[in-house]
């Protein structure tokens, strides 16, 4: 399976608790790094996003994000609230329901968040905390807290295991706050606050790519954002802890061009570059070109930088000469547009290639799709394209391609139609038999096996229930009837019936909550945020009631063998 992007966004402005100042950033913050993470071409992170939400929803959000992952998931977790610490100095996250002096009750432990992180099975999580955390602060701004706390020890501990890596980005240190625009008053519009702002800033112009590599790392956009937030503010400065091998990559970086190290010229060719002789200068230039043409990329990213210099300054036989040497470096995709035309719904459709021509550093570049049904691989000829069509309508969408020297766009069409009669998909996907051929069962499968998983556990719940009090009955004929035996008295009031039900209506409930989760991570386009937020809820459930009734159903099985030879 490929890589899977998930992120959750809470953002917390409205506090009920008086003693909780009302915060203006947090739902700007939320609309903002929604936009830059859900943008295809950016973060490309399937966004959920929770605002203003009860401790109790605060938790359900945050466990059933963290669960049921993969190992080549990748998730981003951002807090946007208060942050409180009790007189232990444990740290709280404020939900809109927090009282502050049922902290325990009321608030989201940083334990919790970090139980969470521990335990699941996603490669890689970012956890970014734009929270408050006390100390001092300047004159006119907004800020987010009281009191010291040292916000990083709530998420240290023993690496998890597995490969599996978190790192933990926070807006301000122990003795600082982290705070929103300076220049906010009482009715003005709400900006993002500094910390968050610097964040979707360094993504979405992609200045925060400080290599050149085409993607923003989180090692990368952690060192954009601490230079940011310390212009805007040296009495606040973010603050990071990791327990990762490498580095996540966050996003595709839209704008900014590949960076290559440049290898200077040798000497001989910069002074022929130099001399007053136009016919040397000539000469040089064809030098130059060679140079370009090289497959050692720094040495042909020099010649180019040098000849882009002899074409700005040079004499105008010179400068042309080194212009039509520089469109060697130029992206040359070919073809410009592809039109897949009519294809039906749930179909393997066939790859079109794009060449991409000219020298290796023209061919060295980056390619971004502006559709997340857009499917792009590179080739040995250039790019494989794809499209997903397991949804209907028209499709028109680019890919980007991101060059040393320049950029270039190809243009990609298709239309995707219901599939002919009496036929089914055949997709990549994997859709299940008998199911294929009706589009709305499909669209409603994992809701569908998370509500009756619930029934199911349910059920489970009640049958356990009544075995408990069929054993009881069963002692309590014993004492009237001595003489009878346990095993008896046991199948008199229908024990072993009960016990036998509640285990098979328990597994089925997990296997069907299983299978449910596994649909909804398979075709997470396919479901709306409330489909998938009502399968997690239904499926957790579920998982809750049944997996207590198994285990105990079991140990009762157990004990009852072992009684019945005694008694």
């Amino acid at each position: 399976m490929g890589e899977s992007r998930h992120a959750l966004i809470i953002a917390n402005d409205t506090y009920e608790d008086q003693g909780l100042k009302q915060l203006r950033a947090p739902g700007h913050d939320a609309e903002a790094l929604c936009e830059v993470l859900g943008d295809p071409q950016i973060g490309d992170f399937d966004v959920e996003v929770v605002r203003n939400a009860s401790a109790q929803d605060m938790r359900t959000s945050i466990e059933a994000f963290f669960s049921d992952r993969r190992r080549d998931d990748k998730l981003v977790l951002h807090f946007s609230c208060h942050g409180i610490k009790n007189e232990s100095g444990d740290l709280y996250f404020a939900a809109r329901d927090t009282q502050t002096r049922l902290l325990n009750a009321t608030a989201v432990p940083a334990q919790f968040v970090y139980g969470c992180m521990s335990g699941t099975r996603a490669g890689c999580t970012a956890l970014f905390l734009d929270c408050c955390y006390g100390g001092a602060f300047s004159r006119g701004a907004s800020v987010r807290a009281s009191r010291d706390m040292h916000v990083l020890d709530a998420f240290t501990g023993e690496k998890p295991s597995g490969g599996r890596g978190w790192a933990v980005i926070t807006a301000s240190n122990s003795m600082e706050y982290a705070f929103e625009d300076a220049k906010l008053t009482e009715g003005s519009t709400a900006k993002p606050s500094v910390f968050t702002h610097a964040v979707v800033e360094g993504l979405e112009t992609g200045d925060a790519d400080l290599k050149g590599r085409g993607e923003v790392l989180l090692d990368d956009l952690y060192e954009y954002v601490f230079d940011r937030v310390k212009e805007r503010n040296p009495n606040q400065t973010p603050s990071k802890t990791a327990q990762m091998q490498g580095s996540m990559q966050l996003a595709h970086s839209r704008h900014r061009r590949i960076r290559i190290e440049a290898e200077p010229l040798p000497r001989r060719v910069q002074e022929a570059l130099r001399s007053r002789n136009e016919f040397t200068r000539l000469g040089a230039v064809d030098e130059v070109r060679s140079r370009m043409e090289s497959p050692n990329l720094s040495m042909a990213e020099g010649a180019r930088q040098a000849l882009e210099a002899v074409a700005r300054d040079d004499t105008q036989q010179v400068a042309d000469k080194a212009r039509r040497a520089l469109s060697d470096a130029c992206l040359k995709p070919s073809p410009a547009r592809l039109d897949f035309g009519r294809v039906h719904r749930g179909t393997a459709v066939p790859r079109q290639s794009v060449s991409l021509h000219g020298t290796p550093l023209a061919r060295h570049c980056v390619a971004h799709a502006t559709g997340k049904w857009l499917q792009v691989e590179e080739s040995d000829e250039g790019l494989a394209v794809g499209v997903d069509t397991s949804a209907e309508g028209r499709l028109t969408g680019d890919i980007a391609l991101k060059g040393v020297a320049d950029d270039a766009v190809v243009h990609v069409e298709a239309e995707v139609v219901p599939p002919p009669p009496d036929t089914k998909p055949t997709g990549s996907e994997g859709k299940e038999p008998g199911l294929t051929h009706r589009p709305e069962s499909r669209l409603l499968l994992a809701p569908a096996l998370a509500a009756a998983a619930l029934a199911l556990a349910v059920t489970s719940v009640i049958t356990w229930v009544v075995a408990i009090v069929a054993v009881m009955y069963a002692e309590e004929g014993l004492r009237v009837g001595p003489e009878e035996t346990f095993a008896a008295s046991a199948r008199h009031h229908g024990v072993i019936p009960a016990l036998i039900t509640a285990l098979i209506t328990a597994t089925a409930a997990l296997v069907l909550g299983a299978f449910a989760r596994r649909d909804l991570s398979a075709r997470r386009k396919r479901y709306t945020p409330g489909a998938k937020s009502a399968t997690r809820s239904m499926t957790l459930a579920a998982k809750r009631c049944a997996m207590p009734v198994f285990v105990l159903t079991v140990l009762m099985g157990i004990a009852y063998t072992i009684v019945t030879r005694f008694l």
